[in-house]
């Protein structure tokens, strides 16, 4: 059974993405994808479909980037890619009365972390899937330089062996974050975060995942 909505807002820049209500409860989210993928990701919606079923009404939308071309990475959008994070929030927020959480996987969630350490308003947490701490390799060129403006709570879901950062690095810059961050480790996991592989955890697929993140959610934002 369908438990979304198609939602189309067609401002400047518009927001496209999938309506997941909540039977109760007063929270929201929004999620958005990877540089590579769209919202129709099956960790995002199996994160959407884990978070609704215990109370949080959640918008995963398609950045303005991946509206305009189905496929290939950003070309210079990352101001127009915020801004439709922060227009995805300000549509959420006529839904969902209590708190706001911004974020998505990799490139989506560092959009999500630099709209909201330039405009704190936009949400009241941010939650980071496989923050692209670095480019693989090149763990010189980190993409920190706005953590010290971030002053809401933050959580990072990070795959112990994703090559955009290692566990280390990433306790290393959440030091710079003003606000409260934690960090949920998801052993044997890389940049995607799920895996048919199994690990010391067992099988890391989507709704395993979903469900591990879920409750994490809760506990830092049910409070």
């Amino acid at each position: 059974m369908q438990n979304w909505e198609h939602i189309y807002d067609a401002g400047d820049p518009p927001v496209r993405g999938f309506l997941h209500r909540a039977r109760a409860g007063s929270n929201g989210v929004v999620l958005t994808h990877s540089a590579g993928g769209n919202c129709n990701s099956p960790l995002l919606v199996a994160l959407a479909e884990e978070l609704s079923e215990h109370g949080w009404h959640v918008l995963r939308c398609d950045l303005p980037f991946r509206q305009e071309r189905p496929h290939g990475p950003p070309l210079r959008s990352s101001d127009r890619d915020q801004l439709g994070l922060q227009r995805a929030s300000e549509i959420l927020r006529k839904i969902a009365t209590g708190r706001i959480l911004l974020g998505g996987h990799s490139y989506g969630g560092r959009m999500a972390s630099m709209r909201v350490a330039q405009e704190p308003f936009v949400a009241d947490g941010l939650l980071l899937l496989s923050y692209p701490l670095h480019p693989p390799d090149k763990p010189q060129q980190l993409r920190t330089a706005h953590f010290p403006q971030i002053r809401t709570r933050c959580l990072f879901v990070h795959g112990t062996r994703d090559p955009f950062a290692t566990k280390e690095e990433m306790a290393n810059a959440m030091k710079l974050i003003d606000g409260q961050a934690a960090i949920l480790d998801i052993e044997g996991a890389g940049h995607e975060l799920v895996s048919k592989k199994k690990t010391d955890l067992g099988i890391l697929d989507c709704a395993a995942v979903a469900a591990r993140i879920r409750e994490k959610v809760v506990e830092i934002w049910n409070d």
